[in-house]
């Protein structure tokens, strides 16, 4: 009986440490932004928990963390140490912080259309960078 209940009280306990786990994802963003909004929830409905700050000049974060650019979209994120440009998607940030690579982070430049956030009826084809140490990059995903 005292084996089921440790057994019980430990599979009750596992949704709850799953989600300490999780590490929030800081995004910094324009205001005026709908694809920045639509990504954020993009984030959220694949079980990121999101903190969406809206600032005057995104890229003022893209440069504090190092992210050349080249690289640059409309918002960046940070998560668990790395940079997460403009529209990555979510399973590429979930595979980041599973692998820990020795990078400055992800990084998805422009505004391709068909990448999360930016869903319409036209979808191009992209690439998802990751952005080295020394600022090079390296295609992590290819989407088409």
């Amino acid at each position: 009986m005292k084996i089921r209940k440790t057994l019980l009280a430990a599979m009750l306990a596992m949704p709850a440490l799953a989600m300490a786990a999780t590490p929030v994802i800081n995004v910094y963003k324009s205001a005026a932004c709908g694809c920045c909004e639509a990504w954020v929830k993009h984030l959220r409905d694949n079980g990121f928990k999101v903190d969406a700050h809206n600032v005057a000049n995104p890229s003022d974060i893209r440069e504090k963390m190092g992210i050349p650019d080249r690289f640059g979209s409309c918002h960046t994120a940070v998560v668990d140490g790395y940079a997460i440009e403009g529209h990555v998607p979510a399973a590429e940030v979930k595979r980041l912080l599973a692998a820990r690579p020795k990078a400055k982070g992800l990084a998805v430049p422009a505004m391709p259309l068909g990448s999360p956030g930016m869903e319409g009826p036209r979808k191009d084809a992209y690439d998802v960078l990751l952005v080295l140490p020394d600022g090079s990059s390296k295609v992590y995903q290819h989407y088409n």
